[in-house]
């Protein structure tokens, strides 16, 4: 039997009981981190646009627009449309993210969310706390709220640019402590940087926001409802001089998040084969309504509205309101100003200590019981990230501050930004200098590993290759006669090859409506269990995937020299059918939604599954496991196949 090559490239493909919730986490940090550079960019067109010709700066972003509907009117200058306008769908977007984690993500489990928003907590007041203390008696100190909050795309994108490799966890924890800042600095900007109140407008927009409520309670989905009632609850706000951008994240965190359901991935497959066979425009829209109902409303918003909030809403933004024109009379002025110096010290210092110290001290105080998600170095690291404002930092100056004020504030924005990205490249770089072992301890600590398989590997009833007592264990749900488990098949045969303690675990999760064999091969896998022949059986169904009907199985089993006719009647009586169903509930409970799906040690991997992948997943699991307990002894008992 010729062995294939191992593959190298990078591989994401699955067959979808639908399409499974894919990396939401990954995909919206990547789109953060690849918009940052957008967003640097924009920043320099400010500043040389704002030097070179300060005039047409100033009157450009300073003309008005008028949007008008009868006798109703609302006329804005561009910055503030920017400001006000496009920039609710930013914080509409960092919503829905937010709802994400908490319904399916690391912080469903509560007691995992306390720890990282008390730091982040500690991470504003700490800030706050040394803006007022250098501004003490003077009226430049209404400007507090400057220091608030971290820019979540500068501070996501830093984070892959100076630590490469960094297990999500790292990450996670980062965007928990940003997103507490957002929402926080939100309510501050409704409560403390807003107009006076008219009280009508306000309730008309309350009242409004109310309507969203029952619509989301009644099930309803018509996006243009939301829309509209959207639409008219910002401009009530808007009229009532509470600033307008706090209720994108209100409706981001009011739109839930969950797994597909399997009822409604079949349904939708259902729609799709009612439109194959006749290719009508009415069974058209309805495949495409019943895929799209499949999905969560908060990941098909996600999807919709994220890249044009990170490659064009906030870069916008940065175009709008980082000019500064410098001048040497300016930056003299600017090194003594309290504001300056104020926002500088607040960043660079007040944010990493803050959020250090919180952990700390909280994890100190409940002995143990909130315990730190991260490593000292990923929890300095991701302090001194956190002193990276902007976005909302420059939201507030423009609130807090005008003329001059305003202009030192936006040079000590611009210039935390610069010292704290170099603060944490010196943290992150010191500690790639550790061994793997210490720096694994430094980024990881030793907080427990949520996992996500809701049914453990049981050594008497998984099919399992590799050593018993393994520290990695790696899952797949896996369907024959899908062309990606197929695929994926020649990287597990090379990461058993590479590591001698993983052990490989195989579990069904045939996709009956997309693949009509994929049940009766995993009841053959079964069959050829009962003579002590799974895992060949289970090889030459994944190399001879076009090649699963009846006949192609029994000469399977002639082949590996099983008893034929008993593997026959077997199948005749399915009488694998029973354990093949148990794999298939229990993907269900850990929300598995394609194949091929993998966990490591419990942790659904999501993304590519290409040998470079997993490899690194699966070190990342066994320092981990190293972290958790000492090694286990060593019985030198092996599963094969």
């Amino acid at each position: 039997m010729t062995e294939p090559a191992t593959p190298t490239g990078s591989f994401s493909g699955r067959t979808l009981w639908s399409r499974s919730l894919p990396a939401p986490l990954r995909a919206f940090l990547h789109t953060e981190s690849a918009s940052a550079g957008v967003l640097l960019f924009a920043t320099l067109v400010a500043l040389v646009w704002a030097n070179l010709a300060p005039g047409a700066y100033a009157s450009a972003w300073e003309t008005t627009l008028t949007i008008r509907l009868g006798n109703v009117g609302l006329t804005l200058t561009l910055r503030e449309w920017v400001n006000s306008g496009l920039m609710t769908f930013f914080f509409f977007v960092v919503g829905l993210e937010a709802r994400r984690e908490f319904d399916l993500g690391e912080l469903r489990q509560r007691r995992r969310v306390a720890l990282p928003v008390l730091a982040g907590l500690g991470g504003m007041i700490v800030p706050i706390v040394i803006f007022l203390a250098l501004n003490a008696g003077r009226d430049s100190a209404a400007g507090w709220g400057v220091t608030m909050s971290t820019d979540t795309a500068f501070a996501l994108g830093l984070l892959a640019l100076v630590a490469r490799g960094l297990p999500d966890r790292v990450r996670i924890f980062l965007l928990t402590v940003v997103v507490v800042d957002d929402l926080v600095a939100l309510l501050v900007i409704a409560t403390v940087y807003s107009g006076p109140v008219s009280p009508r407008p306000l309730l008309v927009a309350l009242g409004l926001f109310g309507g969203m409520l029952l619509l989301r309670l009644a099930r309803i989905r018509h996006g243009l409802l939301y829309f509209l009632l959207g639409v008219a609850a910002w401009v009530a706000l808007q009229a009532s001089g509470v600033e307008p951008v706090v209720l994108g994240l209100a409706v981001g965190l009011l739109t839930s998040a969950y797994a597909p359901a399997r009822a409604d991935l079949e349904r939708a497959t259902d729609l799709f084969r009612l439109f194959r066979e006749q290719p009508t425009p009415e069974l058209a829209e309805s495949a495409r309504v019943g895929l799209a109902q499949s999905l969560s409303p908060n990941e098909r918003l996600q999807r919709a509205y994220h890249p044009w909030t990170s490659y064009v809403i906030v870069p916008l933004f940065a175009l709008a309101n980082a000019g500064v024109e410098i001048s040497r009379e300016f930056l003299v002025r600017a090194a003594t100003s309290p504001i300056t110096l104020g926002i500088v010290a607040g960043y660079v210092l007040g944010k990493p200590i803050g959020i250090v110290g919180t952990a700390w001290l909280v994890s100190r105080l409940t002995r143990g019981r909130l315990r730190i998600p991260v490593g000292w170095a990923a929890l300095a690291g991701t302090g001194a990230i956190a002193g990276i404002g902007f976005t909302v930092s420059l939201l507030i100056a423009n609130l807090a501050f005008s003329g001059p004020e305003l202009q030192e504030a936006k040079l000590g924005i611009l210039s935390a930004a610069m010292l704290a990205s170099l603060f944490a490249w010196m943290i992150f770089g010191l500690t790639a200098r550790l061994s793997p072992a210490r720096r694994t301890r430094a980024l990881l600590g030793t907080a427990e590993t949520l996992i996500d398989l809701a049914a453990p590997v049981e050594e008497e009833r998984d099919h399992i290759r590799g050593p018993a007592d393994a520290n990695v264990t790696l899952v797949e749900y896996g369907d024959f006669e899908c062309p990606y488990c197929g695929q994926a098949e020649p990287v597990v045969r090379a990461l058993l090859a590479n590591f001698g303690d993983l052990r490989y675990v195989w579990r069904h999760l045939p996709l009956t409506d997309v693949h009509p064999n994929a049940a009766l091969s995993a009841e053959a896998s079964e069959a050829a269990d009962r003579q002590g022949a799974f895992w060949p059986m289970h090889d030459l169904l994944l190399q001879h995937q076009q090649e699963l009907l009846p006949v192609h199985l029994l000469r399977y089993a002639a082949e590996l020299g099983l008893d034929v006719d008993r593997f026959r009647e077997d199948l005749r009586r399915h009488v694998g059918a029973d354990r093949v169903a148990e794999d298939v509930d229990s993907a269900g409970s850990s929300r598995v939604a394609g194949t091929p799906t993998f966990f490591v040690n419990g942790r659904r991997q999501y993304g590519a599954y290409d040998i470079d992948t997993l490899t690194a997943a699966v070190k990342t699991a066994k320092a981990q496991a190293k972290l958790d307990v000492p090694d286990p002894p060593r019985s030198g008992r092996r599963h094969t196949g």
